[in-house]
């Protein structure tokens, strides 16, 4: 057909393919994972999971999308040693440092002494998910996604194997051990897809990339692309690890109690914004298809295209965001109820709904700005809006409104970047 002749349209396609079989995997793993585990296990997960974020974002240095706008502008495989080797080198100063304060983020920051176990688990896992991470990048970067759609299904059965095998028995031992059990599921998943990323390479590349040569060049190169963009992520990411430790603080504070705090964080993380999120893969496959297709023509002074492929990306992540945004937020009910054996989260879900028909704009605000070299702008956009939305949730939790303060930051947070990223990105056209 001649639509899928447009690279950016067929890319688009097999990477919502390849996404809707992966959150169909991830569903169901999902629904067994709690169905095993019980809900302690899950808010024991999830009041880690920022902590998690943080160090994903630092360890994989913004590689995909990095690596993604060099490949596309110079189509240099060479490069690729270079952020190996710088990305080795971050895993490992990570893991020691982990090594040393995760006994006082477990018990000073997150008051939650078993999440040390959960702290060790993850830092182990760093490097495997940043080794993948380069090698997608690549991949995107020449704008083949067969090798995505592999591994991502690869990925699923893994740790759907390993969840219906192993979570049975670490469960009967404790919810500690299952919950650091799921994260060490990830150790393996990205070790798998490591191997088949580098099986669809070419021989003379494999040893290439074998040889962990730096140049600095190179090297400089991948840090002044990745360094703000990561450090953008880092912003929102530290935002994010902070929200449960301020959160957490102040309203014990205010005389809620610890079990009620974990268990409605756990709802709001684990059951609502997850299930608000699903249709997230739809419009991470339209940013990864959209980044080398405006960094190409923006090297090459096609205003024109540069518009025409932005405007085909908002209409994608409108229909999709609106379509999906309608269906959770009015089968929110039956959907908990299928995905977790639960309602808890629930209310939640029809606060931040109509919302999350902006936030899906985001993912695609960020992809435009890396593509065009202006990275530097979505960090000040992210710092601002990460400080106005914890000065939110340390104001509005005095309020004793319980969780809903942080729904509020939310919103408010989703609105600003939008809003913020939008403006600049009309005044970047008109010039």
């Amino acid at each position: 057909m001649k639509i899928f002749k447009n690279k950016f349209i067929a890319s688009t396609f097999i990477l919502i393919l390849s996404g809707m079989a992966t959150k169909v995997l991830g569903l169901v793993i999902k629904i067994i994972f709690t169905r095993i585990v019980g809900t302690t296990t899950i808010s024991l997960y999830t009041i880690v999971m920022p902590t998690y974020s943080l160090l994903l974002t630092i360890s994989t240095l913004a590689m995909p999308t990095t690596i993604s706008k060099l490949i596309a502008s110079k189509n240099d495989p060479k490069v690729l040693n270079s952020a190996t080797v710088l990305i080795l080198l971050i895993n490992a100063i990570i893991i020691v440092t982990m090594c040393f304060i995760s006994p006082f983020i477990a018990n000073n920051l997150l008051k939650e002494p078993n999440a040390y176990y959960l702290l060790i688990a993850m830092a182990f896992t760093l490097p495997f998910a940043s080794l993948a991470c380069i090698l997608k990048g690549y991949y995107y970067g020449k704008q083949k996604m067969v090798p995505h759609v592999v591994s991502n299904t690869i990925e699923q059965i893994i740790r759907l194997l390993l969840v219906i095998t192993i979570m049975p028995i670490l469960i009967k031992k404790s919810y500690v051990h299952a919950a650091t059990g799921l994260i060490l599921t990830s150790l393996f998943t990205e070790l798998a897809s490591v191997i088949v990323f580098l099986s669809f390479m070419k021989k003379k590349e494999i040893i290439n990339l074998a040889k962990i040569q730096y140049s600095p060049q190179d090297g400089k190169e991948i840090l002044s692309l990745s360094i703000p963009s990561v450090a953008s992520r880092i912003i929102g990411n530290i935002c994010y690890f902070f929200e449960p430790i301020i959160l957490t603080n102040i309203l014990l504070y205010k005389g809620y109690t610890n079990s009620y705090i974990l268990l409605q964080y756990g709802a709001y993380n684990a059951y609502a914004i997850s299930t608000l999120t699903i249709p997230s893969f739809f419009i991470s496959a339209i940013a990864s298809a959209l980044l080398p297709e405006i960094s190409k023509f923006t090297e090459q002074h096609r205003t024109v295209l540069v518009k025409k492929r932005l405007k085909q990306a908002f209409i994608f992540t409108f229909f999709i965001g609106l379509s999906f945004t309608f269906i959770i937020f009015i089968f929110r009910y039956d959907l908990l109820t299928f995905l977790y054996n639960t309602t808890l989260g629930s209310d939640y879900i029809k606060v931040l709904a109509p919302f999350f028909i902006l936030f899906y704009f985001e993912a695609i605000f960020a992809s435009f700005m890396q593509a065009i070299g202006k990275a530097k702008i979505t960090l000040r956009i992210t710092i601002f809006a990460s400080i106005v939305k914890l000065i939110c949730i340390s104001t509005l939790s005095l309020l004793k409104i319980g969780l809903y303060s942080l729904l509020l930051s939310e919103i408010i947070n989703i609105i600003l970047v939008v809003f913020l990223n939008y403006l600049y990105t009309m005044k970047y056209l008109k010039d």
